[in-house]
């Protein structure tokens, strides 16, 4: 085995390692921290029943607030981390998932669009591809300066791909060609077979281009 494939088989080996820890992750703040969460905050609204007295009624309705947020920022990480439609409902449901909870975060609308008949794709691309569209999501939520995002899905017979356009400020792709975030996105498509192509112009915005063979 040459040098170069040794190393993307090393470079896969430790990809996916780090998704079966993400998931992992996700799935105990949601189900571990998450429901011993709830479990104090029906404690706290017993207590609250049960007392009289206005100051401590307060207080405890107080926490009660606070537990709640913390719930909901709980259940918004683990989604962010790995979006149970992912594995369970496919590519499609997980990105319509993760936008709605990007738009909430970020203020940022995206239009959402797919062409052509949804395909059936194998779990390790999938997850490639939606961590690709979702780095490039947290980059124009940080740089791009933009308030509208196009996201346009190609399902052709033996191959999809996807657009990502931000409409933003731009950037000068050579200024930014050892970003370790952008070279990610092109290595995580790379070692599922596809390509991840990034081009940018000051004031015109960027666009990410994504292509990742069907069987």
């Amino acid at each position: 085995m040459d040098t170069l494939k040794m190393k993307q088989k090393i470079n896969s080996y430790i990809i996916e390692s780090q998704e079966e820890e993400i998931k992992r992750i996700a799935l105990e703040l949601h189900e571990g921290v998450g429901q011993n969460l709830y479990s104090i905050l029906t404690g706290l609204q017993f207590i609250e029943s049960g007392t009289q007295e206005p100051v401590m009624k307060n207080y405890v309705r107080e926490m009660e607030m606070l537990i709640e947020k913390t719930i909901q920022e709980i259940r918004l990480l683990s989604v962010e981390l790995h979006p149970p439609a992912l594995t369970t409902l496919g590519l499609l449901p997980a990105m319509k998932s993760y936008i709605k909870l990007y738009t909430s975060t970020f203020g940022i609308l995206v239009e959402l669009e797919s062409d052509g008949i949804e395909k059936q794709v194998p779990e390790k691309d999938r997850i490639a591809v939606f961590r690709v569209c979702q780095e490039a999501l947290m980059n124009i939520a940080k740089y791009a300066d933009t308030s509208n995002v196009k996201i346009n899905l190609f399902w052709q017979r033996n191959e999809l791909k996807i657009t990502i356009d931000d409409f933003g400020k731009g950037f000068q792709p050579m200024d930014h060609r050892d970003s370790s975030g952008l070279a990610a996105m092109k290595e995580r498509m790379l070692l599922a077979g596809g390509q991840c192509v990034i081009s940018s112009k000051i004031g015109e915005g960027t666009s990410v281009e994504i292509s990742l063979p069907l069987k």
